[in-house]
């Protein structure tokens, strides 16, 4: 389904305000699969192995951009009901944070799809209210409805870049 374009300083965007990507202007290849974390306009755009299966997701993005780490890694691990363990950074900014097991309380949501940089992931959430803004601690986060579907689509060794 094709969707109208909206021109505004000069950035092609969709109705959905998210901006058109296209893989070759990330990836020399298609590998495995691709995805690629546009952390502007908050979207998550996924390519099978032979681009016949194209996806875009609303995601949430880190809170700041120097939370933010930007460049090319790749899924090492996935794991329904992952559990959470605090960084050392945001225990040092909140002393009050504590491992959480699976669960409705659980940032990571249902989902988590490890990256190959540690602490990073793109998983799920629980509180819908994050997807589309600044809220996370540099992770990548969907519906947990959207993560469930990407997860099973998305072979470990797909490439990944944060732009």
């Amino acid at each position: 389904m094709a969707q109208e374009a909206i021109v505004k300083d000069g950035v092609r965007n969709n109705i959905s305000s998210f901006e058109a990507q296209d893989w070759r202007d990330h990836f020399d290849s298609l590998g495995v699969a691709s995805i690629v974390c546009d952390t502007r306009s908050r979207a998550l755009h996924y390519w099978n192995a032979d681009a016949s299966d194209y996806r875009i997701y609303p995601t949430s993005v880190p809170l700041t951009d120097e939370l933010t780490k930007r460049g090319y890694t790749k899924v090492v691990r996935k794991r329904v009901g992952p559990d959470w363990t605090p960084t050392p950074s945001m225990i040092e900014r909140n002393p009050e944070l504590k491992y959480m097991p699976p669960g409705p309380g659980n940032p990571l949501g249902t989902h988590a799809m490890y990256l190959s940089w540690p602490a990073y992931l793109i998983h799920g959430t629980h509180d819908t209210r994050k997807i589309g803004r600044r809220s996370s601690d540099g992770c990548i986060g969907l519906y947990n409805e959207k993560i469930a579907e990407l997860f099973e689509i998305t072979p470990i060794g797909t490439q990944v870049r944060i732009i």
